[in-house]
């Protein structure tokens, strides 16, 4: 009966978000409330970026509506980490609008998410102890302090580092917290009936909705982007709940199943659900370490960006990063209910086929790559086709050229060879 009142706070956090994400279109459109397009961005229209503010505002609404139900009082009843979360949603959101209206300089956006994250860390949202290896390290109040700084922080980052393509961030989020609502809420209904895992449950519920209502406006083409504050708020969200959660699993409760595997779960699944984000942000901050820049430099390199120039197309690319994203949380989580064998098996399967989808279009171009080299260079048409020989470096890709001009070099290669043949 306690998910029906998730499922309510979600459906309002949804509602709200998509009625202020659709005026927040219009009126961006009408008034022009829109940045240039910058060099390293996949869209080629003026698009607005405050959808963020219009998710702030749903998510703050459920919680109002939450505050007032009996059935969240134990939550409410500790006032000090519900305001803490508000109030750090709150900084990251005027930071992030900050930032797509005047593009502030990467030091001053990192101390406003330090702040955010501080606020939380001060009011109890922190990691007191860490699930590792089958037992429980307790970290002292200083060290627990800094290591729940540092992970809210790197979370909101590798989040808004993938905000690149329309759908991709809200979908993600959606994907990784619905997973990640049913082992908070499996925790708090069959292991351990404590008020703190109904507020994990209950941030990753609005968050959800929120991202659900912020989805059809944000699918391709997009009328509204959530920009940086749509995308930090996610990630202050997301790391607030897995916090809340990974700090406080007493390991020798989850033998339930009999497996080792739910063991190692609270410290996995975090990470699992964030996988791709954190792969992401750790190549961006290794590559340009590595030439010599800032890792808050903007380019365009990141994995989205690398998909585009192998041949996917926008939606193809962002349903490429949904399947990874489902795969490996999805596969993390059903350790609970299978045989670990079975588990295994299941992430096998998945990564072999997600996989296969990513790697497809280099396949189909090296396909292409033959039927060119086998052409004879004295034909008329061969000019067209030779951009495609050699075809093994997808940073020579012009961004969203697929399946159209593939098709097309083919049908210009495979002629070429018909007229040699037939001379």
């Amino acid at each position: 009966m306690r998910f029906i009142f998730y499922v309510a706070a979600g459906g309002l956090s949804a509602v709200v978000t998509f009625l202020l994400a659709a005026l927040t279109a219009r009126l961006g459109m009408k008034y022009r409330l829109y940045p240039q397009i910058r060099e390293r961005d996949v869209h080629t229209r003026p698009t607005p970026r405050l959808g963020g503010v219009a998710m702030f505002l749903g998510i703050l609404a459920a919680f109002g509506v939450a505050s007032q139900l009996p059935q969240f009082h134990l939550i409410f009843a500790k006032p000090g980490p519900i305001f803490a979360i508000l109030g750090s949603a709150l900084i990251i959101v005027l930071i992030g609008v900050a930032d797509d209206i005047w593009d502030l300089d990467w030091v001053t956006k990192l101390a406003g998410q330090i702040i955010a994250a501080g606020l939380l860390a001060w009011q109890g949202v922190q990691l007191t102890s860490l699930p590792i290896v089958g037992r429980i390290v307790v970290l002292s109040s200083y060290s627990g302090l800094i290591v729940t700084i540092l992970a809210i922080v790197l979370v909101m980052n590798a989040i808004n580092f993938i905000d690149g393509l329309d759908g991709l961030v809200a979908g993600v989020a959606i994907i990784a917290n619905g997973v990640f609502f049913i082992y908070s809420y499996i925790l708090s209904t069959g292991i351990a009936q404590t008020e703190y895992f109904n507020l994990a449950s209950l941030i990753t519920a609005v968050l959800i909705g929120a991202c659900v209502g912020f989805l059809p406006l944000n699918w391709h083409p997009a009328k509204l982007f959530m920009g940086d504050a749509g995308a930090l708020l996610v990630g202050l969200l997301m790391a607030a709940s897995a916090i809340s959660v990974t700090g406080q699993v007493d390991i020798a409760s989850l033998q339930f199943a009999k497996q080792l595997a739910p063991a190692f779960i609270p410290i996995l699944l975090p990470f699992a659900i964030l996988i791709v984000p954190l792969l992401d942000f750790g190549l961006a901050v290794f590559r340009r370490l590595r030439a010599g820049k800032s890792p808050f430099t903007a380019d365009r390199k990141h994995l989205h960006h690398r998909l585009l120039d192998m041949g996917h197309s926008d939606v193809r690319a962002v349903l490429i990063f949904y399947s990874w994203t489902a795969v490996v949380s999805v596969g993390c989580l059903i350790f609970f209910f299978v045989p670990a064998v079975w588990a295994l098996t299941f992430v096998a399967v998945g990564f072999v086929v997600c996989t296969w989808f990513t790697l497809a279009p280099l396949t189909r171009r090296k396909s292409v790559e033959a039927a060119v080299q086998l052409a004879s260079p004295d034909d008329a048409d061969q000019a067209e086709a030779a951009r495609f020989d050699p075809l093994d470096a997808a940073s020579n890709i012009v961004p969203g050229e697929e399946k159209a001009d593939l098709d097309a070099a083919q049908a210009t290669a495979l002629e070429a060879l018909k007229k040699k043949e037939n001379s």
